[in-house]
């Protein structure tokens, strides 16, 4: 029998020590070398770092930044205030509520990221270093001494315990690595930072239209990114600079005011997305703006099965489809096999009606079932969709769907006498086809987060809470589950069809291969999941956050052709092995994931056997 020794036994850890930087540097030369680094790194992005033009963006001009240069330059000057301001400097310390070390870490990691990741850009196009100009050089090393400095900062070092000698070779060098580990994480940590004060109404206000400006401003340049270099520069500097920032204690100082303000928020976030189409100079980008409406609407309704009832449903993308093909079927399209075309009110409550009849249909005799059979269940019946709509052509099946070709040439909607089909003109911008149906998806997330909202928020939504916490415990309080999860899944469902109507218009055609358990192009019931819970299960933003990552990030990955998808799942695999809650947590739902963690620098014991267990 295998018995542990009591606690006296066991080896006892490292005592604390006095704080000290992960490189052997005094604290002051290492701050100035941070900073100092910073400075330089803004300098250098007005230098030329190349010869030639043959580079994408152009970075042989002196005096003014190109292409990657301006990512350079955001993150050297983001390393320089949080440089400046772990030196108490007044006003600057406003912006690092919450610490400035680990702030500064994470800028320099940024700058020095983008920066490197442009050097080897440049040796690899051009054909070696020999294509650098001295700016080249100099942001090199301007980089490099930043991080150095940075990472040279003063920080309390973690308990950690001593390696039994008595093990082998591979758990020694597996303790010891996990001692390192530990201590790099306790170097970036940060404590939480305090609740903010509250500070006058229009102050948070006006913090949090800066922050969706800041956010709007990101995307347009995300979305615009012209050449596959500039966007995985741009991905290293957001991903990066956003650690600075939440190190900084600054994205929860804004989320502390968009709770206390929500509507303001609400209303200011769709003003924000609003205004999109207007920077943009043609229909380009409203194109994919426009497909990430639709994937992130129907992500919303997934969250509500998934996120607050807890219902795995691997189906969904199905009555997406249902109510794409029945809008499609009243919209006056030749190829519909009903001589029918209702107005847009009509054809959308007649996608959503279907999808929500569907819903009822597969929900009732499947929802008593729970887990892996509910889901084995779920996708089943997406399969059956599918398959169903491929066969009724008239040959195999009934002549409903026209089969493999689907419903092709839907007419472009009318509303008041308004063509979404046509440009028009606003406030002197030329609105394109594309744009037409942004805003008008846009009204429809609205629409959705609306309900979403006051429905989490009611009795029945505390109901979908309860189910999926403990479905036993919620029933043995009186909820009836099978109703409650029944509402659910009908709710979700016609939530679907209503983004399926717009789809179908879009799109023009509306074919089974659209309809996919699994696919790179999305929306698919595989990528909806993976929005839901990459964004964050159970919140309103996380989902639209996920789906616009999972839709953009491919979109712009199409050059790593047979290696895209392979490269999105180990971000995938990462993302959910180091923060298992989403980008953007429901609080309660993090606190789960992390009750069982260790504070930050602490390494467990190891298992100590006595003699008797040996």
């Amino acid at each position: 029998m295998t018995t542990q020794t009591t606690a006296a036994d066991s080896p006892r850890p490292h005592q604390d020590q006095a704080p000290t930087g992960l490189i052997p540097l005094p604290e002051t030369t290492a701050r100035a070398l941070a900073t100092g680094g910073g400075i330089l790194t803004v300098i250098s992005a007005f230098l030329a770092w190349t010869w030639t033009a043959a580079f994408p963006g152009d970075l042989t001009v002196y005096g003014y930044p190109g292409g990657l240069q301006w990512l350079v330059l955001i993150a050297g000057a983001l390393t320089t205030v949080y440089g400046l301001a772990s030196y108490g400097i007044k006003g600057l310390r406003a912006l690092a509520p919450g610490g400035t070390d680990a702030a500064l870490k994470f800028a320099s990691l940024a700058a020095f990221a983008t920066a490197w990741y442009t050097i080897f850009a440049i040796s690899k196009k051009l054909g070696g270093l020999a294509n650098l100009e001295p700016g080249g050089w100099i942001v090199a090393i301007a980089t490099l001494a930043s991080f150095t400095g940075a990472l040279a900062l003063p920080f309390p070092r973690p308990h950690t315990y001593p390696v039994d000698p008595e093990d082998s070779g591979w758990e020694q060098f597996k303790h010891r690595a996990r001692n390192g580990l530990t201590i790099v994480k306790s170097a970036f940590h940060a404590d939480e930072p305090a609740p903010p004060r509250k500070l006058n109404s229009s102050v948070e206000i006006l913090a949090i239209i800066a922050a969706l400006a800041v956010g709007l401003l990101v995307f347009t340049y995300g979305i615009g990114t012209e050449y596959d270099e500039l966007f995985i520069g741009f991905l290293i500097t957001v991903s990066f600079s956003f650690a600075a920032l939440s190190k900084a204690g600054l994205v929860a100082q804004i989320s502390t005011f968009t709770a206390r303000h929500r509507n303001i928020t609400l209303i200011g976030a769709f003003l924000a997305a609003a205004a999109f189409p207007f920077t943009q100079s043609d229909d380009q980008y409203a194109t994919i703006g426009v497909y990430i409406l639709i994937f992130a609407t129907v992500a919303l309704g997934l969250n509500i099965v998934v996120g607050l009832a807890g219902l795995l449903d691997l189906g969904y993308v199905a009555f997406l489809g249902v109510g794409a093909y029945a809008a499609s079927m009243v919209s006056g399209a030749p190829t519909s096999p009903f001589d029918i075309h209702l107005p847009f009110w009509g054809a959308i409550l007649v996608g959503a009606g279907a999808s929500l009849v569907f819903g009822v249909l597969i929900g009732a005799p499947t929802l008593r079932l729970r887990g892996d059979y509910l889901a084995i269940v779920t996708l089943g019946f997406g399969e059956i969709f599918r398959l169903a709509a491929n066969n009724s052509d008239g040959s195999s099946g009934p002549d409903i769907t026209n089969g493999s070709n689907g419903i092709a040439s839907i007419p472009n909607l009318k509303i008041f006498g308004f063509d979404f089909g046509l440009e028009h003109s606003i406030a002197g911008f030329t609105i394109g086809r594309f744009a037409n149906y942004f805003f008008l998806m846009l009204l429809i997330t609205l629409v959705v987060v609306l309900v979403f909202r006051r429905s989490g928020d009611s009795r029945i939504g505390r109901a979908w809470v309860a189910i999926r916490e403990d479905e036993t415990a919620a029933l043995a309080m009186g909820i009836n589950g099978f109703r409650v999860k029944l509402i659910a899944f009908a709710l979700g469902a016609s939530l679907a069809g209503l983004a399926g109507t717009v789809q179908a218009h879009v799109t023009y055609t509306v074919t089974p291969e659209q309809y996919q358990f699994a696919n790179s192009v999305p929306p698919n019931s595989a990528f909806l999941l993976a929005a839901v819970v990459l964004g964050g299960m159970g919140t309103i933003s996380g989902p639209l956050v996920g789906a616009s990552l999972l839709y953009l990030i491919p979109n712009k990955l199409q050059f790593l052709g047979d290696y895209q998808l392979f490269a999105f799942g180990l971000a995938l695999a990462l993302l959910m092995r180091f923060r298992p809650e989403g980008l953007i947590p429901n609080r309660r739902r993090q606190l789960e994931f992390h009750e069982t963690e260790l504070d930050p620098g602490e390494t467990p014991p190891p298992t100590v056997l006595s003699k008797t267990g040996v």
